[in-house]
């Protein structure tokens, strides 16, 4: 009786093991998104801040990542989609970090991208993801020149947008 007691907590503890997981996952590799989707629609981003052009940057950014990260067909009109992401930019702010010590200009700035940010699936209009409050910072380090200052605002503008959208993508897919 002693060794059928034994291989009893043998077997439960070995059944534990192979059928027992734990939380953990790859990053990039899980899904938290129902099965049925298989098209997202990324419509233009809103923008109510005075930021020229931050919607189209970001939603163009959002489209790039979600095609890099995933399976799924990416499309512009919410009616040919399963499920569509929507965004509203509500702030942009910079705050200057360093300054060049000869001129007193800024070297490096903090920026901070506030949208609200949601998901939902067509069919059903259930709610797949939202945060109304999405918030993204980022250092990045500005010319003192100012002739190239002028010059790099677009591409400064796309390094934002790629960041924030890469973030943003995480978010939505690993459902975190």
């Amino acid at each position: 009786m002693r060794n059928a007691g034994r291989r009893a907590v043998l077997a439960a503890l070995l059944a534990a093991m192979f059928t027992g997981g734990c939380a953990y996952h790859v990053a990039g590799r899980s899904q938290s998104l129902p099965p049925a989707i298989r098209t997202i629609a990324v419509p233009s981003f809103e923008n109510t801040t005075t930021r020229y052009r931050v919607e189209q940057h970001l939603t163009e950014a959002t489209i790039r990542e979600f095609l890099a990260r995933s399976t799924y067909h990416i499309v512009s009109d919410a009616a040919a989609a399963d499920a569509t992401v929507r965004g509203k930019v509500s702030a942009v702010e910079t705050t200057p970090l360093l300054f060049d010590t000869t001129t007193g200009r800024p070297t490096a700035m903090l920026v901070t991208v506030r949208c609200q940010v949601w998901m939902e699936e067509n069919a059903t209009k259930k709610e797949l993801f939202r945060n109304d409050n999405f918030l993204f910072r980022n250092q990045y380090e500005i010319s003192t020149d100012v002739a190239s200052f002028f010059e790099e605002q677009d591409p400064a503008l796309d390094r934002l947008a790629r960041d924030f959208s890469s973030r943003l993508v995480a978010t939505i897919l690993e459902g975190f």
